[in-house]
């Protein structure tokens, strides 16, 4: 890759901290490793990055739950180990906003605290593929999470994908359909809003799916990150319609990953909310109950799974979420006017890559423009995926390769959280000059 013009950062600089995580591409690196890679080139050329390549929050914790937890602590549950299956203010809450803002009604004992939704999806992963001795694969709806297929290897457990893209609409029964008819899918996992393209699946989508899980007997694991931050509904009026779209609405066949990560800027604590249908939760299968001693799928997923991985989640942190749903349902804190401003950065962001030269990757919600969100993705003309990202870093800009996230085009996967506005004219600086560099 020769470079006709001046980078920000020395090319040496970034080669060298690529050749130390012996990656000889940079589109297969994990996010980790980018990460790794972004921080040794920022400590060793003093220059700050336009970071895109990780999903973490841009807004301050509210205050909210930052009280409630340490009010919590001045009470003495630092000493206390929490209820396996949840605080009981935890659970009350969680269940009011599940109906405030997913319009869903489900009992108390369905909404389990767990160390962030990764913990969440590790033990649904090994409980569905316990269901059926011929149910031993995992289907994903790509590009999305990476991680989720890590958490598979570890596991040991077969998965399978498809790009959704050209997947939509009425295509995507077919597509399901030519999976699901083989009998061996336990469950489907997608995510909605979609990391990382921000597609967003319509009500006759997530019929689709919620039917074909009923047909075939198969489980939807829905990961609702991102939840209500398609800004093209508003959802932040409880008990009001519009809801948070699910496939809930349509099979009693699912689980929902609710974080707390970024809906309410609480990443730290690793307090993730696991909800899970009332039949599913009650339902007996042998097949459990030979694997792990108990029949019924709710308490193999709280009494076995989740109190092996880690018996319990933070007590403090289930007070300070349980206060932040309180309060949204009451209308007392509007969380989804907060997370408005990733859908304005991204707007900006987006304007900023297409005046210098690059494309947006997936850019139609099928018949409309890509939403404006968390994510994006773009591409530049002539350049691979690793090209891109490795030339990328000569300007102090970093990103993840879509290759990572299950997609079938190369490109690169761009957040928007850690940019703020004020680093907007830094960043059309670099990207003018990453357009005059060959």
């Amino acid at each position: 890759m020769k470079l006709k013009k001046g980078t920000i950062i020395d090319k040496k600089i970034v080669d060298t901290a690529v050749k130390e995580q012996n990656i000889d591409d940079l589109g297969k690196a994990t996010i980790r490793e980018i990460v790794t890679i972004v921080n040794s080139i920022e400590a060793r050329s003093g220059e700050q990055f336009i970071r895109m390549e990780m999903g973490v929050p841009g807004l301050s914790a509210p205050q909210i739950g930052v009280d409630a937890e340490v009010e919590a602590l001045k009470k003495g549950l630092a000493s206390a180990y929490p209820p396996l299956d949840g605080a009981k203010i935890f659970k009350r809450e969680a269940s009011r906003f599940a109906k405030a803002f997913i319009d869903i009604d489900l009992p108390e004992e369905c909404f389990v605290p767990t160390v962030g939704t990764m913990q969440a999806s590790f033990a649904l992963f090994m409980a569905v593929s316990n269901l059926s001795p011929t149910k031993d694969t995992i289907l994903f709806i790509d590009p999305g999470f990476p991680v989720q297929k890590q958490q598979l290897k570890v596991l040991g457990i077969k998965y399978q994908t498809f790009d959704i893209f050209d997947c939509r609409g009425d295509k995507l029964k077919e597509k399901l359909e030519s999976y699901l008819i083989n009998e061996n899918i336990c469950a489907i996992v997608y995510s909605n809003p979609n990391n990382p393209t921000w597609i967003c699946l319509r009500p006759n989508e997530l019929e689709t799916i919620g039917k074909l899980c009923d047909k075939y007997d198969a489980i939807a694991i829905e990961d609702l990150a991102y939840f209500g931050m398609d800004f093209r509904q508003d959802i932040s009026t409880p008990f009001q319609p519009p809801y948070q779209a699910t496939v809930a609405k349509y099979t009693n066949n699912y689980a929902l990953l609710i974080s707390s990560s970024k809906v309410f800027s609480y990443a730290g604590q690793r307090l993730g909310t696991l909800c899970i249908s009332h039949r599913l939760f009650s339902t007996y299968f042998e097949s459990l109950k030979i694997r792990f001693g108990v029949g019924n799928f709710g308490p193999v997923i709280v009494g076995r799974l989740l109190y092996s991985l880690s018996s319990g989640a933070s007590h403090s942190a289930q007070y300070a979420v349980a206060a932040m749903y309180k309060a949204a349902c009451d209308g007392k804190y509007n969380f989804i006017e907060e997370l408005r401003e990733y859908g304005i950065k991204a707007k900006l962001m987006k304007e900023l890559f297409l005046r210098y030269g690059f494309y947006i990757v997936y850019d139609k919600d099928i018949d409309e423009q890509i939403a404006d969100g968390f994510y994006f993705t773009i591409g530049y003309p002539g350049l691979s995926e690793g090209e891109l990202l490795q030339k990328l870093l000569y300007f102090g800009i970093s990103g993840l390769g879509l290759r990572n996230t299950g997609s079938r085009i190369q490109g690169v996967r761009a957040c928007v959280s850690q940019t703020k506005l004020s680093r907007f004219t830094e960043l059309e600086k670099r990207l003018a000059m990453f357009e005059q560099s060959f």
